[in-house]
């Protein structure tokens, strides 16, 4: 086994454990969280603070009878949550996690896929989350999950817009897709953040949308479709569909934080070698913590919007603003300003 190889396997498995062990903890950080935002106790039973809780509920979803409608497509309908799953799992794969690493004569990329073309394996690979979504909508054969896939569907597609636009922005000043080199040009320069506000503004609402959470959870809104697409899942199976959206917020956020914030680097602080490495990771996880937890107060602080005030926001705010922000920009690094 070449240590290339066996370096690789070391960082499947270590960002695969990261994305795994953030489900449980954003769970009991979710019912927490609205229940400060509330003002009552929460979950406070299971273990102190309640932090047993969510081994709970793992155990009750391995132990649940998993029920298949008669009528369902059934291929389709146990293929929709792995196929929701694995674009969750997989994007996070090009977002690097600390600075290059010299072991011996070995130069390691702390990154699984260190792709050239980063930026656009992301987004293609988070496109891909949809299918699922549409798949079990249409193989339950329910018509709440039915509309609830195709809310999905329309929402996906018209947020990915504006946020594609608002990363393209960001590539444009340093003239490379590599999400590694995109860290390296914030530290030489100055987080994309300042600016790029108005970029990282569009792209912080599309982010909602595109992971389906309030106020942007028409697709699952209980008060018109049950539970939307996933009405018709129980057990392990509805606890993937639950996996994935958590996972794939905690992915958006890490390339939300790689883009705008400088991701696993400090301003002024030279992170290097082993003690560099550690204080990078654990410099992103903080970053992404942060990000996570704007999830949870916006879900408990703001009301659901209409299906139409939905549409109108995406077609018609973000879209034009995006379009705006990609144009300053290239004439901002024209210029030379940028």
């Amino acid at each position: 086994m070449s240590a290339d190889f066996l370096a690789t396997l070391v960082k499947m498995a270590l960002a695969l454990g990261l994305l795994l062990n953030v489900v449980p903890v954003m769970v009991w950080v979710e019912r927490r969280g609205s229940a400060f935002i509330q003002d009552r106790p929460g979950p406070n039973r299971l273990g102190p603070l309640g932090l047993f809780q969510a081994l709970a509920d793992a155990a009750k979803f391995v132990f649940k009878e998993d029920v298949t409608p008669t009528a369902a497509d059934v291929p389709l309908y146990l293929a929709a949550p792995v196929l929701a799953l694995l674009p969750a799992l997989t994007t996070f794969s090009v977002v690097p996690f600390g600075p290059d690493l010299q072991v011996g004569s070995h130069l390691i990329h702390l990154v699984v896929a260190d792709a050239d073309a980063g930026v656009l394996l992301f987004l293609a690979l988070a496109s891909l989350g949809v299918y699922g979504v549409v798949m079990a909508g249409y193989a339950s054969n329910n018509k709440f999950s039915l509309l609830g896939s195709i809310r999905a569907s329309a929402q996906l597609i018209s947020y990915e817009l504006a946020l594609t636009l608002s990363v393209v922005a960001v590539v444009i000043p340093v003239g490379s897709f590599r999400l590694a080199d995109i860290v390296a040009y914030q530290r030489a320069h100055i987080w994309n953040f300042l600016p790029q506000f108005l970029g990282f503004m569009v792209f912080l609402v599309a982010s909602f949308a595109e992971t389906n959470r309030l106020p942007f959870d028409l697709p699952e809104a209980e008060s018109e479709l049950i539970a939307g697409f996933h009405t018709e899942y129980s057990a392990m199976r509805f606890a993937t569909f639950f996996m994935a959206e958590y996972i794939a917020m905690t992915s958006l956020s890490a390339l939300g934080v790689t883009l705008y914030f400088g991701g696993w680097s400090l301003p002024g602080v030279d992170l290097s070698g082993w003690t560099g490495a550690i204080v990078g990771l654990a410099v992103l996880v903080a970053k992404v913590a942060v990000c996570l937890g704007i999830y949870v107060w916006v879900r408990w602080s703001f009301p659901r919007f209409r299906y139409d005030q939905l549409m109108r926001l995406g077609w018609k705010v973000l879209l034009p603003i995006a379009i705006f922000n990609l144009i300053l920009v290239a004439a901002l690094t024209i210029a030379g300003k940028l």
